[in-house]
């Protein structure tokens, strides 16, 4: 098979992945083997490639906002069938068994293992997943427009449920990339006020298309204080600001897995009159299941730039210089 395989990590601008031909990987007793259609390029993909995390194996193949159809199942999966087009994500398996996973917070298992990170990911034609962390696809989406859904929008929607937003209140997203594109359809169809924080221009615009009612840049102050806001960019800088920009009892949300130092805060300033300051770890396939179904309610409609898979790393690049309105997905 063809797959873009990182063997030493470097900036984007050095086109890090090289494009390989492997064997089909062959799955495991509880693994199914998915045929790629479709592959999202993530920041976490970008983190990954230049470096900013701690790599568990080389050479690995990134992506894990893969689309595709089962090819083969492996001895022990029952509730799939071969041809069944199913979606990957971050999470690649846990114990289940630990604390976390038994009280619901499987995100936070210490033995969790992700994809494209432990194992390789979707940037190749083939890739092997465990069957009970494959999500079936609602109707409604087609495959290219599915892929940033698989992280993108379900951390999205993890962060918005974290804030504690509710109808009528102002939201603040901080960087208006892939996730923030589809949040805030998420938070429009929750009747929540969406206040948009982007450097570029063209995100900007993107987000008045989506209905923000007021964009601007980081360092701006919006016309009223928020509620709750979201940062996706990996930027620490931003923290303070949108802790400034928080009403009495707001809540702010890191939605990233990597960002840039944390100025040090001023406790009245940023975080006095009960202001929350939290992560995001990965998602729960309760979360998953939950986004995918209301994704198909609402609906989200993802906007995409596509790439053929050997253009993965000028889709990184893009990403990196913020030129993707909305987000990136690869093509096998």
């Amino acid at each position: 098979m063809r797959a873009m395989q990182l063997k030493e990590p470097a900036p984007a601008g050095f086109s890090p992945l090289e494009e390989v031909r492997l064997p089909r990987p062959v799955p495991r007793p509880d693994e199914v083997l998915v045929k790629v259609t479709a592959c999202g390029v993530c920041h976490t993909d970008l983190h990954t490639v230049e470096g900013d995390l701690q790599l568990p194996i080389l050479p690995l193949i990134p992506g894990h906002q893969v689309v595709g159809r089962v090819e083969e199942l492996g001895e022990n999966i029952a509730h799939l069938k071969v041809g069944d087009r199913v979606g990957m994500a971050w999470l690649h398996r846990t114990c289940g068994s630990c604390r976390f996973c038994i009280s619901g917070r499987e995100n936070l298992c210490p033995e969790a293992r992700f994809t494209g990170l432990h194992r390789n990911g979707g940037y190749a034609e083939f890739v092997c997943a465990p069957g009970r962390f494959v999500y079936h696809l609602p109707e409604g989406f087609g495959d290219i427009q599915a892929a940033p859904l698989l992280c993108a929008g379900i951390i999205g929607y993890r962060a918005f449920q974290l804030s504690g937003i509710l109808a009528g209140g102002r939201l603040g997203l901080y960087g208006f990339g892939a996730s923030a594109h589809v949040t805030i359809q998420l938070a429009r169809h929750m009747g929540v006020e969406v206040f948009a924080f982007s450097r570029g221009a063209d995100h900007r615009n993107l987000a008045r298309d989506l209905g923000a009612v007021w964009t601007g840049q980081a360092p701006d102050r919006p016309p009223e204080k928020l509620d709750a806001a979201i940062i996706f960019a990996p930027a620490g800088d931003l923290v303070p600001a949108a802790l400034e920009a928080l009403d009495r009892g707001g809540t702010l949300v890191l939605g990233g897995i990597h960002m840039s130092p944390v100025p040090a805060l001023d406790y009245e300033r940023h975080l006095y009159y009960e202001k929350t300051l939290r992560s995001v770890t990965a998602n729960t396939r309760q979360d998953g299941n939950e986004f995918l179904e209301l994704a198909a309610l609402i609906p989200v409609r993802t906007r995409v730039s596509t790439y053929s898979l050997a253009e993965a790393n000028a889709a990184l690049l893009d990403l990196k210089d913020g030129k993707i309105d909305g987000a990136a997905v690869l093509i096998p």
